[in-house]
């Protein structure tokens, strides 16, 4: 079984993993910006930053600097993207 067929796909996943990483410096930079009402705005969204960086729950349990924050999410939305990727090219071809 091949996973990663084409250079295109390749490419989707990497676009994939980007997106991951800037998901997650996007909310570090928010943390950052809101810092000294950060408990209170993070309260706020918390819900939507569980759902774009999952990373961020053990977050709360542990500590993770923010670049193993950066690579863990890159490397779950390229999984994220090998999973739909692969699906979006089998469906393609069995047309």
């Amino acid at each position: 079984m091949m996973l990663v067929k084409s250079s295109t796909m390749k490419y989707r996943i990497a676009v994939w993993a980007g997106a991951g990483f800037l998901v997650a410096g996007f909310w570090a930079l928010f943390a950052i910006v809101t810092f000294p009402s950060t408990s209170e705005r993070m309260r706020d969204v918390w819900t939507f930053v569980c759902f774009t960086c999952p990373v961020a729950i053990a977050g709360r349990h542990y500590a993770i600097t923010l670049y193993e924050v950066l690579a863990a999410n890159a490397v779950t939305y390229a999984l994220i993207g090998l999973i739909v990727e692969t699906l979006r090219h089998r469906l393609h071809h069995a047309k």
